[in-house]
């Protein structure tokens, strides 16, 4: 039979009239609900074909209590290193039937925009936090976990009740980069430090890792905010107006992420130095850039796509069982050694 070609789409009432049955009855087909006879379903699936009937989404939302859509609070789109994280986290979701609707916490607070209320007002089934957030931020999560499945993805913080975290170890990330140039020779290290508790963990496996080598007294640390200027800027007050042979300049340089690393390959340039000729440069994270070839970073992978498909494994967890303990998971990381770290001069 042909496909009704009337002005107005087919309805779930003209398919209930084409079935024989009551709308009620094909609702519990377009469900999937197993107390439906055989014959009736058949018969409103034919009526489904017949007419080319393609059922609401929202409809379906309202009568199944449930979107199948999944919030992402992202810190900050232009980090890179997010892609990978969102990679993992989507092809988790994607397989379970979830889709992703992401918000840029930092544009909200620009506009003004309530991310929070935004989520719900969507009926969003869970809310996945990305990167670290600032403390308004912060109570816009609370606000949302209590009410929603919620993780936290890539970040140490917050740790709120039946909230689960999944991040990166940042502090064996810095160790690893840190004996690597230790590994290579070097003895005055210095570490181009970044914000947040992100930061705060890179920096203390710099310094501990320095400190077990008998290195505590080359400590050099200079306060960045993980921009490439910030890096730039750190890097020309760490090696401006020194010669490369200084006996003070640091050989080696971590930094606390790609960008940052990036910036003090620019400023080293500028200041006469080859890398890694002259200096050594690592950083963390290992986004595109530090694959880029005329840069060949060496840096620390923070396993970021494992991070993602973990906190959305983690948020159907939470989905089936929204009482449970939080858990917080690290995800381990592995250095990439490429072409910015050399043994010193």
């Amino acid at each position: 039979m042909e496909r009704s070609k009337g002005p107005h789409a087919p309805t779930i009432r003209g398919v209930a009239e084409r079935a024989g049955v009551s709308k009620s009855l094909v609702s519990l087909v377009l469900q999937g609900s197993p107390r439906v006879s055989d014959a009736k379903r058949q018969a409103v699936l034919e009526a489904i074909e017949e007419l080319g009937y393609r059922p609401n989404a929202a409809a379906r939302s309202l009568v199944a209590r449930r979107t199948h859509t999944v919030g992402v609070l992202l810190d900050d789109l232009r980090n890179p290193w997010f892609v990978e994280l969102l990679d993992g986290l989507n092809s988790v979701l994607c397989a379970h039937g979830l889709r992703m609707l992401m918000a840029d916490s930092r544009l909200g607070r620009r506009t003004g925009e309530d991310v929070a209320r935004t989520f719900l007002e969507l009926r969003v089934d869970g809310v996945v936090a990305v990167g670290t957030l600032p403390d308004a931020d912060t109570a816009a999560l609370a606000e949302l976990a209590a009410r929603l499945p919620t993780v936290v993805a890539g970040s140490h913080d917050p740790r709120l009740p039946r909230v689960d975290t999944v991040a990166n170890d940042d502090e064996r990330g810095a160790r690893l980069a840190t004996d690597h140039l230790i590994g290579l020779g070097h003895r005055r290290i210095a570490h181009i430090a970044g914000p947040g508790s992100v930061g705060e963990l890179r920096r203390r496996g710099y310094e501990a890792t320095m400190r077990a080598h008998g290195l505590g007294g080359e400590l050099t640390v200079e306060p960045g905010d993980g921009t490439e200027e910030g890096g730039y800027r750190a890097a020309v007050r760490m090696l401006g107006g020194r010669p490369a042979a200084a006996p003070e300049r640091p050989t080696a340089v971590f930094a606390f992420n790609d960008f940052s690393a990036v910036g003090a390959l620019s400023a080293a340039r500028e200041l006469g130095l080859e890398v890694p000729r002259d200096l050594s440069l690592a950083g963390c994270d290992n986004t595109y850039l530090a694959r880029i070839r005329h840069l060949w970073l060496t840096t620390v992978d923070n396993a970021s796509h494992d991070v993602g498909r973990r906190a959305a494994q983690r948020l159907l967890d939470r989905m089936e069982h929204p009482a449970r303990p939080a858990d917080h998971g690290l995800a381990a990381p592995s250095l990439e050694v490429r072409g910015s770290t050399a043994p010193p001069p």
